[in-house]
């Protein structure tokens, strides 16, 4: 194995651990609460202070990588997120849990963005293809397995080796990437933009958070419009700053460039789609159809599967087709599938579930690692940091808007046939509906590339820099 592939197989590890864990405890929320002594329900802050951590910490990783070097805080990472998954095993009330997520947030929101600079700055351009699947992969998968590795824990082990199976896994990552991974800091990281930091926090943190509780019906509607107002007042106020500060914690004029807009609108769209599938899904297998948790599970891995089968020919798509076609098309596709899911019934044969679900995760993986790489292909090397930094908040704040829009849909059905009595498989056709047309309508982003897009990443193009001379950056 090469060592940028290497690399990247290093970086996609700690990123499966990090997003894997985001969703580990769904389904062992009953027995973590029973151990605890507290309820389910309020065990759900458990979850929603990991997404808020997430979204508070992130703006902060591109200049702290600059500042202290890309391996070490990506090792410092991993440490904090694998001290967070010990506190979490250690925890005896909710409030020592809670803290415990928060913690483990931190680590996880330094994870993700310096990840993909690590790969920026030591894979070749031409490369990134390869590397960028490696790294969407675990946030495709991560998410579908951890219900069923949680399930199938907490009921054959105890709750708490969700959170230290996480030890070993971070200690041989910190190891590796000590080896193998090259330490590089940019020249003048300038001064750390504390007051963007604060008001981007607080504005992101709010948004996220309030959009990841809408759907769990455990806060009144009246606190969470105003948590997301707040949210959005404070980011509002952020952006104002950051019009005249010279070095922004997230520098929005990274949307001047036209592949990096359309990655990041486009990919918003779809993922605010996308992002209500694991949410959705679950609930239709379990509530609509009568499947147990670890069923439900089981049915949900097929999306893994079908991500795991389009690792090998992506870079053949890309190849023929252009990064410009495959992201319009592939839109559409990916979108249509999620859409038919609202077909399913109690009357579907097992094997017609599996298949479209197992046929959606190859769509969707094609299409987060087309928009993952296209978004770095004219990023010049000294905005690298700040691209992922942008990028790895906007795609969290998309995931909480797509669980949002996934619950506001099926609750919408739910009040207009006038009943508060349990969900119904009817309940869920328009949210699917829903979610496959705004996940499909990115194409409308998409077209607008230029055809020739990307084509230095890939055989199509001219040779793109090598990322080894733009070291410094």
């Amino acid at each position: 194995m090469n060592n940028g592939r290497l690399t990247a197989l290093i970086v996609a590890v700690a990123l499966f651990m990090e997003n894997m864990d985001s969703t580990v405890i769904a389904t062992s929320l009953p027995t973590i609460a029973a151990d605890i002594g507290t309820n389910p329900l309020a065990l759900k802050l458990a979850i929603t202070s990991y997404l808020l951590s997430l979204a508070v910490f992130i703006p902060a990783s591109g200049w702290t990588a600059d500042r202290f070097g890309a391996r070490t805080v990506f090792r410092v990472a991993i440490g904090v997120f694998v001290t967070g998954s010990i506190c979490c095993a250690l925890s005896g009330s909710l409030t020592q849990f809670v803290f415990a997520r928060i913690l483990q947030g931190m680590g996880g929101a330094m994870m993700t963005p310096v990840g993909r600079l690590v790969l920026l700055r030591t894979v070749d351009r031409r490369s990134l293809v390869d590397a960028m699947t490696w790294v969407t992969m675990p946030a495709l998968i991560g998410p579908i397995l951890g219900p069923p590795i949680g399930g199938f824990l907490s009921t054959f082990a105890t709750w708490h080796w969700i959170f230290l199976i996480n030890v070993p896994i971070g200690i041989i990552g910190v190891g590796l990437v000590t080896r193998y991974i090259e330490d590089i800091k940019a020249d003048d990281p300038g001064q750390f933009d504390f007051v963007g930091m604060m008001l981007s926090g607080i504005g992101l943190g709010g948004m996220a958070f309030g959009l990841s509780v809408s759907g769990l019906d455990y806060l009144p509607v009246s606190v969470i419009a105003a948590i997301v107002i707040g949210g959005m007042i404070s980011f509002s106020g952020y952006l104002l700053h950051a019009r005249h500060t010279a070095q922004p914690v997230l520098d929005f004029s990274l949307f001047r460039i036209p592949t990096f807009r359309a990655s990041v609108t486009g990919g918003f769209m779809f993922r605010l789609g996308v992002g209500a599938w694991p949410f959705l899904v679950p609930l239709l297998l379990q509530v609509g159809l009568g499947y147990n948790p670890f069923q439900s599970g089981l049915m949900t891995l097929a999306g893994a599967g079908g991500a795991m089968f389009m690792k090998p020919v992506i870079g053949r798509f890309l190849h023929a087709f252009g990064f410009r076609n495959v992201l319009v098309w592939n839109a559409i596709i990916a979108g249509s599938l999620l859409a038919v899911c609202a077909a399913f019934n109690a009357q579907t044969p097992f094997y017609v579930m599996f298949a479209v679900l197992l046929i959606g995760g190859f769509f969707r993986s094609l299409e987060f690692t087309s928009i993952n790489t296209i978004a770095y292909a004219d990023i010049p090397p000294e905005k690298a940091s700040k691209a992922t930094s942008l990028v790895s908040v906007l795609q969290q704040v998309s995931i909480s808007c797509g669980v949002a829009v996934g619950a506001l849909m099926v609750e919408m059905t739910l009040h207009a046939r006038g009943s508060t009595a349990t969900l119904q498989v009817e309940d869920f056709r328009p949210a699917f509906i829903a979610i496959g047309a705004i996940s499909a309508l990115a194409c409308l982003v998409f077209m607008r590339l230029a055809p020739d897009a990307g084509n230095a990443l890939t055989d199509r193009g001219p040779a793109a820099p090598d990322a080894n001379d733009q070291k410094g950056g």
